[in-house]
């Protein structure tokens, strides 16, 4: 089986916008040498790039250049810098970018990420465009914008885009955290102002009653920090057990997903096991310590009955459909 890979090569950024996951005590930097060490050692088919502004790595041309030669379908995330100062040479080894907006107007954008960058991502959703690329946006979805998703459904559809939703992630801070009701009612926006091209988030999977319900998350899917450590998911809380590197992957191999993480991430909670949630996302429990119950937002937990009527959207081919929990609509 080959991977879908998430990669975070540096954490460094030009914004400091207050929601974000990365860490900031210091900035790191994933080797070239460390990139090549991951595609000789694991079957990669696919590679997202995200957490930091990628192109401020000192090696970025020479990663993308090995990569697309080594023939791994590319995607990027990026707040507009990367996209718009890479050149088009690089630009044309991506399969699709993304670029990050987060609410639907200029005043609440450049609010949470400074003045100007509503401006940016325009300008460079325009140039990707120009360049043949499929372009997605990306938002984070928080208790600051979760009335706001049919807006952004609305955003997406006028700039002939794809609206990538991933649900926030009490990394660092509660405070953009999603109250149950919150969240429920996103997705009803969600699924009644746009059609569903993907839904890899658990517990969604379950409520709209689709198969497959648990995540990709140390499954077909490997995430690779800054440092070097293998994570099976972006937000994965490294307590405990010492997390394996990329200096580990020439003598484990695919066996790196033999690691406690990785197992935690694969197993069924014994208090979910007959649930339809199964757990829902493991990173969502694994921050809270919460091996053995339910997802937070599981409504059966509850005694409670979701519905969402949902419409599916043609086809399309996305790296990021394949290796995150997430949603995506058009």
């Amino acid at each position: 089986m080959a991977y879908s890979v998430g990669i975070g090569l540096t954490n460094a950024c030009n914004l400091t916008c207050a929601h974000c996951y990365r860490p900031t005590d210091r900035i790191d930097y994933v080797s070239l040498a460390d990139i090549r060490t991951i595609c000789e050692t694991l079957p990669v088919s696919s590679m997202g790039m995200g957490t930091g502004e990628n192109l401020l790595h000192p090696e970025f041309g020479a990663i993308v250049r090995y990569l697309s030669g080594q023939g791994v379908k590319l995607s990027i995330a990026s707040n507009g810098h990367s996209l718009m100062n890479m050149g088009d040479d690089l630009l044309g080894k991506f399969h699709d970018v993304e670029l990050s907006v987060d609410y639907p107007t200029r005043e609440q954008q450049d609010g949470l990420r400074g003045p100007g960058n509503w401006d940016l991502v325009h300008e460079a959703i325009a140039h990707c465009q120009g360049q043949g690329k499929r372009v997605s946006i990306l938002c984070t979805l928080m208790s600051t914008n979760w009335d706001k998703m049919a807006e952004m459904v609305g955003l997406a559809q006028s700039l002939g885009v794809m609206l990538r939703v991933n649900v926030y992630q009490a990394v660092r801070s509660d405070f953009y955290r999603l109250t149950y009701v919150q969240f429920w009612d996103a997705y009803r926006q969600l699924f009644a102002a746009g059609q569903v091209v993907s839904c890899s988030e658990p517990i969604v999977r379950a409520v709209m009653g689709l198969p497959d319900v648990q995540s990709p998350c140390g499954r077909n899917s490997i995430r690779f920090d800054m440092r070097g450590r293998i994570i099976p998911c972006v937000y994965w809380p490294v307590t405990g057990d010492s997390p394996l590197t990329v200096s580990d992957l020439p003598d484990r191999g695919e066996s790196v997903l033999e690691h406690s993480y990785f197992q935690q991430a694969r197993d069924v909670p014994a208090n979910a096991a007959g649930c339809r949630c199964q757990g829902g996302c493991a990173s969502r429990r694994a921050l809270e310590g919460n091996w053995s119950g339910h997802d937070e937002y599981c409504p059966w937990a509850r005694g409670d009955q979701i519905t969402l009527d949902w419409t599916p959207a043609p086809q399309v081919d996305l790296v990021r459909s394949r290796n995150v929990c997430t949603t995506i609509v058009m």
